[in-house]
């Protein structure tokens, strides 16, 4: 079955919306690794009903108005993997946890770096929300997106950490934009 997709423009900068038969397989990032999430042969559908309801529902999360998702959804990766990607579907809107709450939630607490490393390979970005883990310190941690997207969608879940050291360093022009914009 091939893969199609829809580019969308969002606060976050251009993201990748990607499907496979009706099931979203992939959120890719506008300066995304080449290969960080693995996929076919893509055509491009602006009209594909699970693209068109992905959309829907992330301009209604940016817009503040979704505190959910309900999409079908079809993780491809390692059994592991999809199990990292499962336990990051039950972070709550607007709550974080550590790489170490996710290694205990899967029932394998020595797999901390395990966890980043599958956290990273993530292919549904805010949907799965990758975003909400950070690490025990309570700093910011790696992202595909980067992490000034990474700040952004924690802030517009009402998410502001005392910890987060990175903070200061994060304010640029796409930061400004944002706070204009009513996002934060």
């Amino acid at each position: 079955m091939p893969y199609v997709y829809t580019m969308m423009d969002s606060p976050v900068g251009s993201l990748t919306l990607v499907a496979k038969g009706a099931r979203l397989v992939a959120i890719l990032w506008e300066e995304d690794r080449p290969n960080r999430v693995p996929l076919g042969e893509m055509t491009e559908d602006q009209q594909h009903p699970t693209l068109l309801e992905t959309q829907q529902q992330l301009t209604e999360y940016f817009a503040g108005t979704r505190k959910h998702f309900d999409l079908p959804l079809d993780f491809e990766g390692t059994d592991f993997q999809k199990a990292v990607w499962q336990a990051l579907l039950t972070i709550p809107f607007g709550e974080t946890r550590s790489y170490r709450d996710i290694a205990e939630q899967i029932g394998n607490v020595k797999a901390v770096r395990a966890v980043g490393a599958a956290n990273g390979r993530n292919p549904i970005s805010i949907i799965a929300p990758c975003h909400r883990v950070i690490g025990a310190s309570g700093d910011l941690t790696g992202f595909a997106g980067g992490l000034k997207a990474k700040e952004l969608l924690l802030r517009l879940e009402g998410y502001i950490p005392d910890a987060i050291h990175a903070l200061p360093k994060l304010r640029t022009k796409s930061h400004m934009e944002s706070q204009q914009m009513g996002l934060f």
